[in-house]
């Protein structure tokens, strides 16, 4: 069956947990005798049953009624199976939120019927819209509470869209429920006579997987090269998940940036039976006609498909978490796909705070704001625009040794070069007591044209 990553979010007490544990019950997706011990454990402990219950396994939830995690659950309706991200609402979690939401491919945003838009609502909603997910339905919970008024649910839906509109969001799904109640959740409820929409499984069937486009290309970011030598096993399987396409035996792959080439002998999977083909989402292994030497972050692609952008230079949309300013010229640890280097803060075009959707001119990013900015990488790096590729769109930017931000890709720009002499480094040339003065020279001057490329732009060196 197909599986859809979607994120369940939004402000702390709007039901989230509740939503997804009624699902759960609902659709007959628990374990066998696991509604019946918690209801045990909650009449035991003198409490009343909660359907939050059901996910929330951590001692310290239990205790606070909060979600602290993102918990993953497994869920299968009859179309196909889901694994339904639930995201903390608390302003201190963001950075678990961001976590969560940055595997999911289409999003339920929780708001409280009576509370209204809260603060998390609008934050959640900009993370949202800054990750790139386009599919989202608002979900207005707690109708009970306002006596499943179409008057308040429209008040709340206008209210709603005017902001996300500002974002650049469009949402025409809104669903009235009472997740405690089940209310519209699998089918419609004689509570809301008025609402002739889809109910929340309806909407969640009716989001589109990644896994149904056609025609993708296929990649796979590298994340390790094994070697086996026992029993004069030669094998050099080059390792990794694939995020988009299929890949088949005897295919031409290239890697990026290194651009080395080669053809596949062989599919190599644990534990199963021997196959000659792979497709998207699947963990694999694959050897090659030609033994090269690749580094751990290339991505790979077949030969006779588009090739990913390489490049040191891109624009994107970021969200700041760190507990310092995210600064200009600060070098900080960026991770895209399966590859990691050292990144710079280039330029910043706009900042947008969080709380009121103010832009300004700032020299830094605050904890908590939105930018879309510039970033200059260390070295060359394989990468896609979010609309094209999302898991290689989506990148993570680590401050000393904490998740610090994320972020997508919005532009690949020109690669960044230097002209300076102090950019020159003789262990570059890889020169040892075996190089003759002729091959000395030819690796200077190699370099020197990688360099300068205007001072030197031919082989021509007289």
């Amino acid at each position: 069956m197909q599986r859809l990553n979607i994120v369940i979010t939004g402000h702390v007490d709007h039901g989230k947990s509740t939503l997804i544990g009624r699902l759960l019950a609902d659709t007959d997706s628990l374990p066998q005798g696991k509604l019946e011990s918690v209801k045990k454990m909650c009449e035991n402990n003198a409490r009343p049953f909660e359907y939050a219950f059901l996910l929330d396994a951590l001692a310290d939830e239990q205790k606070q009624g909060i979600t602290i995690d993102s918990a993953r659950v497994f869920f299968q309706s009859k179309k196909r199976e889901y694994i339904i991200i639930d995201a903390p609402g608390h302003i201190e979690f963001l950075k678990n939120m961001i976590s969560g939401a940055s595997r999911a491919e289409a999003a339920l945003l929780l708001i409280d019927a009576k509370e209204g838009v809260a603060e998390n609502s609008k934050r959640h909603g900009m993370l949202l819209s800054l990750l790139g997910i386009k599919q989202v339905a608002i979900v207005v919970n707690k109708m009970d509470l306002v006596n499943f008024s179409e008057i308040a649910f429209t008040k709340l839906k206008v209210e709603y869209s005017e902001y996300l509109a500002t974002l650049g969001i469009k949402s025409d799904i809104f669903i009235p429920i009472s997740a405690r109640e089940g209310v519209n959740l699998i089918e419609h409820a004689k509570e809301t006579p008025w609402y002739k929409g889809p109910t929340v499984l309806e909407i969640l069937d009716s989001f589109k997987s990644v896994e149904e486009k056609e025609n993708d290309d296929f990649r796979m970011p590298l994340q390790d090269v094994y070697k086996f030598t026992r029993d004069n096993d030669d094998r050099r399987i080059y390792a990794g998940t694939v995020t988009s396409g299929e890949l088949h035996v005897n295919d031409e792959v290239i890697f990026y940036p290194s651009l080395k080439r080669s053809r596949v002998a062989s599919i190599e999977s644990f534990n199963t039976e021997v196959k000659t083909s792979v497709k998207e989402s699947e963990a694999i292994g694959f050897t090659l006609q030609t033994q090269i030497y690749v580094r751990n972050g290339e991505v790979v692609a077949r030969a006779d498909q588009s090739t990913p952008k390489v490049s040191n230079r891109f624009e994107a949309n970021l969200f700041w978490l760190g507990a310092k300013p995210l600064e200009l010229d600060k070098p900080y640890k960026i991770k895209i796909g399966s590859a990691q280097s050292t990144i710079y803060l280039e330029e910043i075009k706009r900042v947008i705070d969080g709380d009121t959707l103010d832009r300004a001119d700032e020299p830094s990013v605050g904890r908590h704001e939105a930018a879309c900015v510039i970033f200059r990488v260390h070295d060359l790096l394989a990468m896609e625009l979010f609309a094209e590729n999302q898991k290689l769109g989506r990148f993570v930017i680590v401050d000393e040794y904490d998740i610090a931000g994320g972020g997508i890709i919005t532009e690949v720009l020109e690669q960044y070069t230097t002209r300076r002499t102090k950019s020159l480094h003789v262990s570059d040339l890889l020169v040892d007591k075996a190089h003759t003065n002729a091959d000395f020279e030819e690796e200077l001057f190699a370099l020197l044209r990688k360099h300068f490329p205007h001072q030197f732009p031919t082989d021509n060196i007289g």
